[in-house]
């Protein structure tokens, strides 16, 4: 009798599955409520992170215009909050964006948001955490259970989780700020939700925004940046203590001299970018941003960037990422970090 090869016994053993039969057995398989791994493997496990959002510059000068428009046809009660959000261009081009729409980065939410003249923002709380930076205006303020600040450009104020609050504007003049909050999380922990108070406002007293520990003045900031010796700066936001502002977003701002650039940077962290002064570019993975003063990008997770201002002109820039979250999780790396290291 003929010996059986390798290849015969390997054939002989699998089970042979028709066309009909592999319709009958996915059919029986999706009536149970199941789905193969085996089909979406690669998928579940990419070789390399795969945000589903891309890099991209908001223009201020182009989205202003529109937003003052709105200040005029649309009322405070109607809105409740003007904002424009920050929508990434790649939300709803797949099943799996769409669900998380309308979002800046996957973490990670933007919006321009107007107060003008004599209106009030009316009082509300919820689980979401903000990050507030002031772009323009005089006259703005907000009240976070129960203390007022006075908005001036350039402030970051910080409305922590579930802290009533409201925004108004006294004098002439618009008031526009760039709303982060940690929004796009509640997607997967579904335990957001929103309080509004009985009256317009929170009953609020004044305070002064150099003691407020919700608030850091853009004029401390940048005393700390210009002293550093460096042609790239970073200083953290940070409470008193040392701590970040938040469990799930922290911020930055950086300074870069006129003609410098940032060292590469490649990270598990998706972060928002304002240009609070100058004019330059970011390249991010081979791609050229530009940007100017007022503009706001996003550079979502694993995407190589680094930072370059113009030749005649310092560049300052505030950041809110989703650091302290990716940290806390175990999930920080950087491009030169191997995993191993991470375990041990």
């Amino acid at each position: 009798m003929a010996s059986i090869t390798q290849t015969e016994t390997a054939r002989l053993s699998t089970p042979t599955v028709g066309k009909d039969s592999m319709e009958s057995l996915m059919s029986d398989i999706k009536s149970v409520h199941t789905k193969p791994l085996w089909a979406q493997m690669t998928k579940l496990n990419p070789p390399l992170p795969n945000p589903s959002t891309i890099p991209h510059v908001w223009r201020y000068d182009e989205i202003r215009p529109h937003l003052l428009k709105a200040g005029e046809m649309i009322t405070e009660k109607q809105a409740e909050r003007r904002v424009l959000m920050l929508i990434n261009p790649a939300r709803g081009k797949s099943l799996q964006a769409s669900l998380h729409a309308p979002y800046t980065t996957d973490t990670l939410y933007a919006g321009l948001q107007l107060v003008m003249p004599n209106e009030t923002a009316p009082a509300h709380r919820h689980t979401a955490f903000a990050m507030r930076f002031i772009i323009e205006g005089n006259g703005g303020f907000t009240a976070v259970h129960g203390r007022r600040i006075k908005m001036q450009r350039g402030d970051v104020i910080l409305t922590p989780t579930w802290n009533w609050h409201d925004h108004g504007k006294d004098g002439s003049g618009p008031m526009i700020w760039l709303d982060g909050l940690d929004l796009p999380n509640f997607v997967h922990f579904p335990v957001h939700f929103v309080e509004h108070y009985q009256e317009p406002r929170y009953p609020a007293e004044d305070v002064d925004t150099s003691t407020s520990s919700i608030v850091f003045p853009w004029s401390r900031m940048q005393a700390k940046l210009d002293a550093g010796k460096d042609d790239y700066v970073v200083e953290l936001y940070l409470k008193a203590d040392g701590s970040q502002v938040s469990k799930t977003l922290g911020g930055r701002a950086e300074r870069l001299n006129a003609g410098k650039s940032s060292p590469p940077t490649r990270e598990t962290v998706s972060s928002v970018y304002h240009v609070v002064e100058g004019a330059g570019y970011t390249e991010v993975n081979g791609q050229r941003l530009a940007w100017e003063k007022g503009d706001t990008f996003c550079i979502p997770s694993w995407h190589k960037y680094q930072h370059f201002a113009i030749a005649r002109e310092t560049v300052y820039l505030y950041r809110f990422d989703d650091k302290p979250m990716v940290e806390a999780l175990g999930f920080y790396r950087t491009e030169d970090i191997d995993v191993e290291s991470l375990v041990s």
